[in-house]
């Protein structure tokens, strides 16, 4: 995509004295000390996508305001988060600023103090424009970034919500509708399926670890908790298993063969190349399906809500962040940098670019904004799956053991595993890791 309307000059403008008309509406005030680290290097860590990629794109106009030169690598997701954790808990990061994945991250950085805390930054108006309060970030953003005391350790910066994708020239060839209900998606999928024609009516992620992203839309929507009130964990009981057979029934009988290897990049190249009709995934991914040099299925796509299921209509949501290393040795640096990130002139870049939406309420709920995203279904989908958001994993430290065994025991049902006895298995193993994990 290409409709940015926003202009380069706009953006600083906007981000220099908070006054860009049609981006804050606010009066101008000029307190920043941008020059403050002029002549300073920041080193930045970003897992790779399109937020990095937004990053990246204008990073030159942060340099031009501030005077700070920043270097920053892009690198796929799960090397990223392991090169995060091992840095950091050397003491001895290689960067100042780091992308943290929050439904995976949070309670590990919490717990490690790898993050410097910026509540003072953000009261002080010498380091923060006036547009950008904390009031200002949606709900589910500060229940990630706050720890138990309030304090923020990072910037909300995109949150994903879940959503359908699917393809409205398959559907109308075979007179399909769009399905309402979960039960009515795997129908559909079912119809929608012509192995001889290389057409699948469902595609999502079958990789362990991977697939747990999907596959609590399936849960939340069957009426599933991922804790009690004592933090015992929840997911095996009747919730996940009816969860786990409608999701071993679509990817068993409507899906691509080889999906149990699949994660969103194998799920969104069968989608693209118009072989699969409906796809469950992160609300960021516009940009490549309307790229004519990436997609055959540019302006066929359509944009909606995950389907709800028997005892809920929920989005799975995850989110990340954009945080300041404890480590750092140019911390206030760093901060004028995190923020920058989240202004509002990035986050409408952005949502404009279909790339993800901003946790900043001003931004997603700015008209002006809003005129400037070309593929209106989209976004609605989006503001649409903001009111029925819910986070999509447990707030646990060991929450990348609880999938990789949870989602080791989804992926065997593909086999032909019974989703009870696998999910049984898979507590038995889980439940002692979240024990000693809470005790330590």
């Amino acid at each position: 995509m290409s409709h940015h309307l926003i202009s380069r000059r706009q953006m600083l403008a906007g981000t220099a004295a908070a006054g860009a008309v049609g981006l804050t509406g606010l009066p101008a005030r000029a307190e920043v000390n941008w020059k403050k680290y002029s002549g300073t290097t920041l080193e930045v860590i970003l897992a790779k996508g399109p937020r990095g990629d937004n990053l990246q794109k204008y990073i030159k106009e942060f340099t031009e305001l501030t005077g700070i030169k920043v270097e920053s690598e892009q690198i796929p997701e799960q090397q990223q988060r392991q090169k995060c954790v091992i840095e950091l808990s050397s003491g001895k990061p290689s960067f100042d600023v780091v992308h943290l994945s929050y439904h995976v991250q949070k309670r590990q950085f919490e717990k490690g103090g790898w993050l410097a805390d910026m509540s003072g930054y953000l009261k002080d108006p010498s380091l923060t424009p006036p547009d950008l309060v904390e009031s200002d970030f949606s709900a589910a953003g500060l229940q990630y970034a706050r720890n138990d005391k309030g304090q923020m350790f990072s910037l909300p910066w995109s949150v994903d919500y879940f959503i359908l994708y699917y393809n409205k020239e398959l559907f109308q060839k075979k007179g399909v509708e769009v399905p309402k209900t979960l039960e009515e998606m795997a129908v559909a999928a079912e119809k929608l399926t012509d192995p001889k024609e290389g057409i699948y009516g469902f595609v999502g992620r079958g990789l362990r670890n991977a697939n747990m992203a999907m596959w609590t839309n399936f849960y939340l929507n069957f009426g599933g908790e991922f804790l009690d009130a004592k933090g015992n964990i929840l997911t095996d009981g009747p919730e996940a298993v009816e969860a786990t057979k409608l999701y071993q029934r679509l990817l068993t009988k409507s899906a691509p063969p080889g999906v149990a290897g699949f994660n969103w990049m194998e799920s969104m190249a069968s989608f693209t190349q118009g072989r699969s009709a409906m796809w469950i995934d992160a609300d960021g991914w516009a940009p490549p399906l309307e790229d004519p040099a990436a997609s055959r299925v540019v302006g066929k796509v359509g944009y909606t809500l995950v389907p709800a299921g028997p005892k809920g209509k929920f989005s799975s949501t995850y989110g990340d962040g954009i945080g300041i290393a404890a480590a750092s040795k140019n911390k206030e640096a760093a901060y004028l940098l995190c923020q920058w990130v989240v202004s509002r002139g990035q986050g409408a870049r952005l949502l404009q670019a279909g790339g993800g939406v901003p946790f900043r309420n001003s931004i997603v709920d700015d008209a002006e904004v809003a005129k400037g995203v070309k593929t209106k279904e989209w976004l609605q989908s989006v503001i649409d799956s903001a009111k029925i958001s819910k986070l999509g994993l447990p707030a646990i430290i060991p929450v990348a053991e609880f999938r990789d065994i949870v989602g080791a025991a989804l992926t065997a049902t593909l086999s032909g595993a019974d989703p009870a006895t696998e999910l049984k298995k898979a507590h038995e193993q889980f439940r002692p890791i979240l024990e000693r994990s809470e005790k330590a």
